[in-house]
């Protein structure tokens, strides 16, 4: 991020959301290392020789190697994905900016200029409460909101952007070249009537 800077930015914040996406990829690893376990000891010790009298000694590598196969699909189908998004993500708040990066191989960069922002909102679910995350709206007078999902410790992130914004200088330059000190004068070229002619 160091050679993304603008002159005089600084980076405030870099954060990842919040984990709790990962919750079920970690229980299903955790279901399926012991389901696999007791399949595997099952078919060691001749159960399915018990159910079906043709199935001998003989099948026992390749009935072990099958369910170790399907638990591994099952894993890295389900799971792996899931840790590569998560791990993909950013959140970074510079003195200027907030990016959102999602993706490793396809990447997806969300930039919102805070001199832009009006108004910062926190949308928090009942789980996302308990976890302290939440869902960051910002607010710049389009009618879609910007959504950040799942901040980690959202209330400190907000207090960190609203920081952030209370030391923009006075009359920062946005990217679209208007100004933030509120007026909305245009550069006299382009005002209706022409040049003022003294």
């Amino acid at each position: 991020m160091r050679k993304e800077l603008f002159p005089g930015e600084q980076v405030i914040v870099t954060t990842r959301p919040q984990p709790r996406t990962l919750i079920g990829p970690a229980l299903l690893l955790i279901v399926i290392a012991a389901l696999t376990a007791y399949a595997c000891a099952w078919i060691t010790k001749g159960g399915p020789g018990k159910l079906l009298p043709l199935v001998t000694a003989e099948w026992t590598p390749w009935l072990t190697g099958v369910c170790l196969v399907v638990a591994g699909w099952a894993v890295l189908s389900y799971g792996l994905p899931r840790l590569v998004a998560w791990q993909g993500s950013r959140y970074i708040l510079t003195s200027r900016r907030l990016v959102a990066r999602n993706g490793m191989l396809r990447r997806r960069d969300q930039q919102v200029p805070l001199v832009a922002v009006r108004n910062v909102f926190v949308d928090q679910s009942l789980l996302q409460r308990s976890l302290r995350s939440g869902n960051i709206s910002l607010d710049t007078g389009y009618p879609a909101n910007t959504v950040i999902p799942d901040v980690p410790e959202v209330m400190t992130f907000r207090r960190f952007i609203l920081e952030a914004m209370e030391e923009l200088p006075e009359g920062e330059v946005m990217n679209d070249g208007g100004t933030e000190d509120g007026s909305d004068e245009w550069p006299w070229e382009t005002r209706e009537g022409g040049r003022d002619d003294r």
